[in-house]
């Protein structure tokens, strides 16, 4: 799968809380998501997951030609049978989309793209198993999906806490959304939204400000 400005926004967004040291990026695929937290924040080990062959051969190709190989480490697995030796404070995942709708001809793209392998009700529940008791957990969505997995996080315990809200521009409804769980604190969540592009079709100050340090180009 490619890159998508999506997962550039979930990276570039996701609050890291303040004494987190241990991170776990959950599907990792090319090795993106970890390779921004490595970037962002230079106390933070992190720990990336991958269950595809290909998959993991990328990501750690990626790591290895990176600045921060020291302290990525890759795991070829399966999240839902994972068991480290603690638990982690941060979890970053940009989870398979797209649950209802139509298959395409693509075993692999099918996979990374629908919930084929991990529903939300197990992804819920690994987070929950897998998260320290005062982390967060920072999951991508399209709306619809975001819905149904709000639904399967508070029943496994999860409380939402933050979310941003993500606009092509300021006349389209949000297409996507990053959301941030823990453990059973009560409140209602903040929500910040970001719009990519202005009327002149032109990437928005907040958008550069937000990507300005992973994008050469802006």
């Amino acid at each position: 799968m490619k890159v998508t400005t999506d997962a550039c926004i979930l990276g570039a967004w996701a609050p890291i809380p303040v004494s987190a040291r241990r991170a776990l990026d959950i599907g990792t695929g090319t090795g993106l998501l970890a390779l921004m937290l490595a970037q962002r924040n230079p106390d933070l080990a992190i720990d990336a997951i991958e269950f595809d062959d290909d998959a993991c051969a990328q990501a750690g190709d990626n790591f290895q030609s990176g600045a921060w190989q020291s302290r990525i480490r890759l795991i070829k697995g399966d999240a839902r049978n994972y068991q480290p030796s603690e638990a982690y404070d941060l979890i970053i995942v940009n989870p398979p989309f797209f649950s209802n709708s139509l298959l395409g001809s693509s075993e692999r793209k099918n996979i990374a793209r629908h919930t084929l392998t991990l529903s939300g009700q197990e992804l819920a529940s690994v987070i929950f198993r897998l998260l320290s008791e005062h982390g967060q957990a920072c999951v991508l969505f399209p709306v619809p999906e975001y819905r149904e997995f709000s639904v399967a996080a508070a029943e496994a315990g999860l409380q939402e806490i933050q979310r941003l809200e993500i606009r092509h521009n300021a006349q389209s409804k949000a297409g996507r959304v990053v959301a941030v769980f823990t453990h059973g604190v009560q409140g209602q969540a903040e929500v910040q939204q970001l719009v990519i592009k202005d009327e002149a079709g032109t990437y928005t100050s907040r958008f550069r400000e937000l990507l300005g340090p992973f994008y050469l180009y802006l």
